[in-house]
């Protein structure tokens, strides 16, 4: 599996290196990114320029960057054709297909470590506890994958709790507020709720039962008519991705400074991140069958959804 995802993320570098017939393709103006703060490498790669720079030599004068708070408005801008790709986590592609929206799955790197949260002197101990009680989390959010598969390994249903949507800021201030009993969220949120609010952790993604990919998505138009740009955009983020996972501390910092986020939280969340990305692989796409195949029995989204027809491979090595 590694070495067929190497040599597909070596045909994304030749293919944006040296593409005569795809370079043909009429370029935008402009290529528009949305991210969010959690999305560290999205961060990075904004700060650095390194996307522009690589651009402007193809001969696109312009990269904009739109912020989003989560997943799924990230990704209802990008099938409203307002944004050409973002990254998120693996659950809003799953509501964004069965929507209809127009999109791809362009590359898969390691989902951001999840928790489920409670307060630090909450009565609730494990997982069983959270039955009958307020549990929060984004709707569509990657939170809402892991908030399923966390109470399926207590033989709890999503029907045992009371689920609660909100965003992560407003769920930071429930939860502060003592309006929740539990929040799922990702890091650095996570972090931030260990570090400032006391947060204890009942369980977290380092249970492989819980664990996860996040995605960088295109929008399927985009990802059509303009496949050498979006290959030399994936190929930067994936130097940038390495890169990173061999310089958490300089990033953890580049990321402070960027969003504003303390130094200390951003640190605690790479220290246990993941950092690689490449091609969407049959495993991932397997891994997201079964999530869609689980929330269509459970009535979360309205019907069924082949992912593989959302699978984007890229323009040919030459």
């Amino acid at each position: 599996m590694r070495r067929r995802t190497f040599i597909a993320a070596g045909a994304w570098a030749a293919a944006a290196v040296a593409a005569p017939a795809w370079a043909q393709a009429p370029l935008p103006k402009e290529v528009r990114i949305g991210f969010q703060k959690g999305s560290a490498i999205l961060v990075l790669a904004r700060k650095q320029q390194v996307i522009e720079a690589r651009l402007k030599a193809l001969g696109v004068p312009s990269v904009k960057w739109i912020e989003f708070q989560f997943g799924p408005p990230l990704l209802e801008a990008l099938g409203a054709g307002a944004v050409d790709l973002g990254s998120v986590g693996d659950t809003p592609p799953v509501f964004a297909q069965a929507g209809g929206s127009n999109l791809v799955y362009a590359a898969a790197t390691p989902s951001a470590q999840h928790a489920v949260l409670v307060p630090r002197n909450s009565p609730i101990k494990t997982l069983a506890d959270l039955k009958g009680k307020k549990v929060a989390f984004g709707k569509g959010s990657s939170a809402h994958n892991v908030t399923v598969k966390a109470l399926a390994t207590a033989g709890l249903s999503f029907n045992d709790i009371v689920p609660t949507y909100l965003s992560p800021a407003d769920a930071t201030a429930a939860f502060n507020g003592g309006n929740i009993d539990a929040w799922v969220v990702w890091d650095p949120y996570y972090a931030i709720a260990e570090e400032k609010y006391g947060a204890r952790v009942v369980a977290d993604t380092t249970d492989r039962r819980l664990t996860s990919s996040s995605y960088y998505m295109a929008g399927k138009d985009f990802a059509a008519r303009h496949p050498l740009v979006l290959a030399s955009v994936l190929d930067e983020l994936r130097k940038l991705t390495l890169w990173s996972g061999e310089n958490r501390d300089e990033l953890a910092a580049l990321a402070a400074e960027a969003t504003g986020i303390d130094v200390k939280s951003w640190s605690a969340a790479f220290k246990r991140a993941e950092f690689s990305l490449g091609p969407v692989t049959d495993a991932h796409v397997a891994q997201q069958q079964q999530l869609a195949d689980t929330f269509q029995s459970l009535g979360i989204i309205p019907r069924k959804i082949n992912v593989r027809e959302i699978v984007w491979r890229g323009p040919p090595a030459p």
